[in-house]
């Protein structure tokens, strides 16, 4: 019996692993379709024809930093240039990620305006803002400790 009890565990552990894994994929993958990440960079870097490059380098990076989370990969780098130029990676890619979501939010007055919703604006935004301080409150305090 405790056999079958610890089997039934296990494979709950392992449905909800991928029932997130999904979640988290699909979000990412919904956040590069709505953005229109990959489409915007190549317009800013006059490289259409490179799209596919870039497609992959994100599918790759992923797959490569999933598993360097999974298992605890850890990177010795030596000396300050390294580390200079992976900051200044870092630094391009959340300032085009706050780009992206900068075009992206004129889509909200639009939105309330033909769903009639633009007495409620204000109460739409808060929601939204005290959700993600809320969630990142929860994740950083309960979750991290």
């Amino acid at each position: 019996m405790a056999m079958w009890i610890e089997w039934a565990g296990n494979l709950f552990i392992v449905l909800l692993g991928v029932s997130g894994g999904l979640a988290v994929g699909s979000g990412l993958v919904a956040l590069l379709i709505v953005l229109d990440l990959i489409p915007r960079l190549a317009q800013l870097g006059r490289a259409y024809r490179q799209s596919p490059w870039f497609e992959t380098a994100v599918t790759f990076g992923s797959v490569y930093w999933s598993f360097a989370d999974f298992l605890d990969w850890e990177i010795s780098i030596p000396g300050q240039f390294p580390l200079i130029a992976i900051g200044l990676l870092d630094g391009i890619f959340v300032g085009m990620l706050a780009a992206a979501l900068t075009e992206v939010m004129n889509v909200l007055p639009i939105l309330a305006k033909r769903m009639n919703l633009s007495k409620y604006m204000v109460s739409l935004v808060m929601a939204m803002v005290l959700g993600k301080t809320l969630g990142s409150l929860f994740d950083w305090l309960v979750f991290q400790w």
